[in-house]
């Protein structure tokens, strides 16, 4: 005889037991439709996330351009005033280069800033010059443009330089 105690079975498979076994066929339902609709909410909410995340990532790197872009544009800025001064001196020849320097930037979203006999605003022009006013005065206003101020894509990219009267 053997002292060996007898082999277990191991357990079938088929004798595990759930916690919906006891369950009616419509609770069991119940439970399925109520974790596959939270599953469905779970993914709708990551892919409402996801979406909002590529939207700001695409807004980000628009901005990122158009900031890096500005930063070029403004260090072309003293050469349109070269070419302006040039012009108002009379040089020959510098109006067509100003002209096509001047469109080539404002098809990219370059505008010169048009402040001459309009109420001084601070945001676009820097007062440079201050004359009293003459009369009866609703405000300090533009009256001569020294230094022609330019808004890129809707921000201001560089004031005016302004004499102001009032």
């Amino acid at each position: 005889m053997s002292d060996e105690s007898p082999a277990v079975e191991p357990e079938n498979p088929d004798d595990v037991s759930s916690p919906l076994d006891d369950a009616s066929p419509m609770d069991v339902l119940d439970a399925v439709t109520k974790e596959r609709d939270e599953l469905k909410d779970m993914a709708l909410r990551l892919q409402a996330d996801f979406e909002n995340f590529r939207k700001r990532v695409a807004t980000q790197l628009v901005d990122d351009v158009d900031r890096a872009t500005a930063k070029v544009v403004e260090s072309i800025l003293p050469v349109l005033d070269a070419c302006e001064a040039a012009a108002a001196h009379g040089v020959q020849g510098i109006e067509s280069v100003w002209s096509a320097l001047l469109g080539a930037l404002q098809k990219q979203g370059l505008e010169p800033l048009d402040l001459s006999d309009k109420p001084f605003d601070p945001a676009t022009a820097e007062a440079v010059v201050h004359e009293p006013s003459d009369g009866e005065s609703t405000g300090p206003v533009v009256v001569e443009v020294m230094r022609t101020g330019y808004r890129w894509k809707g921000r201001v990219v560089r004031a005016a330089m302004v004499k102001v009267k009032g």
